[in-house]
Parts: structure tokens; C-alpha cells; sequence
């Protein structure tokens, strides 16, 4: 039970600011106005190998960049846990595009060159036309 001393942080314009873009980004997916999808393959296998480095190294690059179109998103394991950690870009009307053997400076690049420029990083893609997410 709570003391009646204790009372729940205010939240600042910053705090509602940012739950609104992050809800943006949501309704952005949902109504299919993002431009972009990066998933970052976060299995047990991922993790361990630096998924939650490549996540910071992307959030990092989307923050530096103000990009307000690019949606992020988690999986599990994709099955290729000797080629973690992994992400997969998908740009609208393109397949998507799965990076494999990753590091933030390896992020940073794909970012910039693929998910901004639109061209696919060939040196660190598996493959391309695999999947696709609704």
C-alpha cells in the first residue's frame, strides 16, 4: 500500500512528447504509413552475441537522424543463431533484406545506406525476398 507521502512522478512535456511519438510510430505501422522496418533478432542466441548493442546502435542513428518514418520492432530467434546478431530492413514496396554477423559500426552503415539511402549493404546480407511482415 502506498504512504500518503509518496507521490507518483509528474511527467514533464518531454515525457508526453515522447509517448506520443512512440504511439506514432505505432499507428504509423498499423495504417501502413511507415517507410521503413527494421527488426532486430533479439532470441536468447541474439542476445548473446550483441542483439542489444545493434538495438542502441540503431535507436542511436534514428535519434542522431530526427527519421520519424522508420518503425523498430523485436523477434525471437530466426534460426541462425551462428550468423547472430541479425536485423531485417524492410523498405515499402522492396523485399526485405536479412543482415547477419552484425556490429554497431555495421548498423550505422546499413542505416545510413540502406534504410536511409535505399540501397542494400551486399557485404553484410544473407539474403533478400525471405519474409515479409504484415
Amino acid at each position: 500500500m502506498k504512504d500518503e507521502g509518496q507521490r507518483m512522478p509528474k511527467l514533464t512535456i518531454e515525457d508526453l512528447q515522447a509517448i506520443r511519438e512512440k504511439r506514432q510510430q505505432v499507428m504509423n505501422l498499423r495504417a501502413g504509413t511507415a517507410r521503413a522496418k527494421v527488426t532486430v533478432h533479439m532470441g536468447t542466441c541474439g542476445i548473446s552475441s550483441g542483439a542489444r548493442e545493434i538495438m542502441s546502435a540503431l535507436l542511436h542513428e534514428i535519434e542522431a537522424t530526427s527519421t520519424k518514418d522508420v518503425l523498430v520492432a523485436t523477434s525471437g530467434c530466426a534460426g541462425l543463431c551462428s550468423r547472430e546478431p541479425m536485423i531485417t530492413v524492410e523498405l515499402r514496396d522492396a523485399p526485405p533484406v536479412k543482415y547477419v554477423d552484425l556490429s554497431p559500426v555495421r548498423m550505422k552503415q546499413i542505416f545510413q545506406d540502406h534504410v536511409v539511402g535505399g540501397n542494400v549493404v551486399t557485404k553484410f546480407a544473407l539474403g533478400a525476398g525471405s519474409e515479409t511482415t504484415g
